[in-house]
């Protein structure tokens, strides 16, 4: 078979195929493999006639020879993956299922566009892979004691983490990692004892911030622009959806506003607050305007915790941290990790006001909160011209 006649040959297989012709596509697709002049794109074009005829001896070879050109090939590997599922092998199709999805992944995001075609296959191995994940979590439930999943957060956690329908979420603090303290995302506040005076305080500390909603003078975008630095994009900068009274910020109280709310002030005094000169005390009221979301991010040190008291919440306010999501409720407090990625939302009709503040993790010894107290004071003292 020369050149021409070989050119011959795969355009009567392809013309076959996109008429829908299986077997005439084969017969030509196999002349060219039988003279060993097949390429990788013939050997897919085969493939596409096999899987149609459903030869699926012939079919393997062909992935096995697209592969072997090309071990990131997208189309072979979802097809691999709908094989296997075929076979009945979950955890084999789940496999080259999520290469399939992850190469395809780095490939939009480096700006490369997939063919409709490819992009369709995708959609029905990711549908694929969630009902795959969904019969491997049945499976262990029904194999083990459903009830320990149950009864257990952290170890029902860990089975949707394995079944692949929840991701690992660590600490990500964006300035600053203190190593070996606890991935916890909310903590039981029934293990701090000045959390009950503060839930206790609520009703006072509401009529203030009631106050203040009635004059808002003292507001701000709770994200706002630095000059000496760039911009991130976050979703509210400089946006008074998302606004904040500061009662303390930089280690100092906001003289104005602490004044209007005493009770407020004196509430804070039972927490353990961190003391660090230009950075702490930091303490606000956070208000978000309704239909409001407050994308995930991540907070900027793992060494403290996020206390939430929710003050004036309508329904639909929620906040999620990790793999955990707790509606907001009026008076009761949440004591996060905001290192781990979190969002909130409110999407209510209404405006959603909380007092927030930090307060250092419980896991920091005396001597360590000490250390880190210096440590983040020498940081805000750095300056380049110091040794000049």
């Amino acid at each position: 078979m020369d050149q021409a006649q070989l050119e011959a040959t795969a355009r009567k297989g392809i013309d076959a195929l996109n008429r829908g012709d299986a077997g005439a596509a084969h017969a030509a697709f196999q002349a060219i493999i039988d003279i060993g002049r097949a390429t990788p794109q013939l050997w897919a074009l085969m493939a596409q006639a096999c899987e149609r005829l459903g030869d699926m001896v012939t079919l393997t070879q062909a992935l096995d020879q697209m592969l072997a050109a090309d071990p990131r090939d997208i189309l072979a590997l979802a097809m691999k993956g709908d094989l296997f599922l075929k076979a009945g092998d979950d955890r084999a199709a789940m496999g080259w299922y999520n290469m399939a999805l992850r190469t395809a992944g780095q490939l939009q995001t480096q700006g490369q566009a997939l063919p409709p075609p490819l992009i369709d296959r995708l959609r029905r191995a990711e549908a694929a892979t969630a009902a795959a994940a969904e019969r491997f979590e049945t499976h262990l439930l029904n194999t083990i004691d459903a009830d320990t999943g149950a009864l257990n957060p952290r170890f029902a956690e860990s089975l949707a983490i394995l079944a692949g329908r929840r991701e690992v979420q660590l600490q990500q603090p964006t300035s600053f990692y203190y190593p070996g303290l606890p991935q916890i995302a909310f903590y039981d506040t029934a293990d701090f004892d000045w959390v009950a005076g503060l839930e206790a305080a609520y009703p006072a500390i509401r009529a203030e911030v009631e106050a203040v909603m009635a004059d808002p003078s003292g507001m701000a975008p709770y994200v706002q622009a630095d000059p000496t630095r760039p911009n991130r994009g976050h979703a509210l900068l400089d946006d008074a959806r998302w606004s904040a009274f500061h009662l303390f910020e930089a280690g100092q109280p906001v003289a104005a506003n602490a004044a209007r709310c005493p009770a407020t002030m004196a509430a804070l005094e039972a927490a353990p607050l961190p003391r660090i000169a230009g950075r702490s005390p930091m303490a606000l009221f956070s208000i978000l305007r309704p239909h409001t979301h407050i994308p995930p991010h991540w907070g900027m040190l793992n060494t403290r915790l996020i206390c939430h008291l929710p003050l004036i919440v309508p329904d639909k306010c929620r906040l999620r941290v990790g793999n955990h999501e707790r509606r907001v409720e009026p008076g009761k407090v949440l004591l996060f990790d905001d290192s781990v990625e979190h969002e909130a939302w409110n999407d209510s009709d209404a405006v959603r006001v909380i007092l927030l503040f930090e307060v250092w993790r419980p896991e920091l010894a005396a001597d360590e909160r000490a250390a880190l107290t210096r440590l983040y004071e020498a940081v805000s003292l750095y300056s380049p011209s110091e040794g000049a």
